[in-house]
């Protein structure tokens, strides 16, 4: 009975700390104003009919502070890249000179900056639905345990422990979103 609370409590913890993961991934793809190879990823092409991620057909990298290029590793990739680019509704316009893709990221409006920062809130907002809803499975299989035969005082003390590690990674959800909020307000 002990060993399938532990396993409750670990998944729970594991699964939590999975949505927060899978948060910064989210927050990186959203672009501050600077260059970062980062908000391309997720970017598939169609590389001899097999969709392939654009790092995985050409060395994508940053040139300056506002510029990313992309090399591709076969010269006729240089249309399929643009394509994927352009339908990936990023909001940036590939510059192709027949060698490399330039992908200038032009300076953020005020208008635009406040759009980004509602997408990190409603990331933001995801990521903590996620962990309510692993909170609430966790609390469900604490439950069928005390009907099983596990005390009451362990499973309360069990429901709150899950309490605490949603709290804990509720926190963590508002500081990543907070700290991507003032780097896209930042000018």
């Amino acid at each position: 009975m002990q060993d399938d609370l532990n396993l409750i409590l670990d998944d729970t913890k594991d699964t939590m700390q999975k949505a927060i993961s899978h948060l910064e991934t989210e927050l990186t793809k959203i672009r501050a104003g600077k260059a970062n190879p980062q908000i391309l990823d997720g970017i598939t092409v169609d590389y001899y009919g097999a969709p392939t991620a654009l790092n995985q057909v050409a060395n994508v990298s940053v040139a300056d502070a506002r510029t990313l290029t992309i090399q591709p590793w076969e010269k006729n990739m240089l249309q399929p890249i643009e394509r994927a680019i352009i339908a990936s509704n990023i909001g940036l316009n590939p510059q192709n000179d027949g060698l490399i893709i330039r992908l200038f990221l032009p300076p953020l409006t005020e208008e635009r900056r406040k759009e980004l920062v509602k997408r990190v809130n409603g990331e933001g907002e995801h990521a903590k639905v996620a962990i309510r809803n692993i909170r609430r499975d966790a609390i469900e299989g604490i439950k069928k345990l005390q009907k099983d035969g596990l005390s009451e005082d362990t499973a309360k003390d069990a429901e709150a422990d899950v309490q605490g590690f949603t709290d804990k990674y509720i926190v963590l959800v508002d500081k990543h979103c907070a700290a991507k909020d003032k780097e896209i307000m930042a000018i």
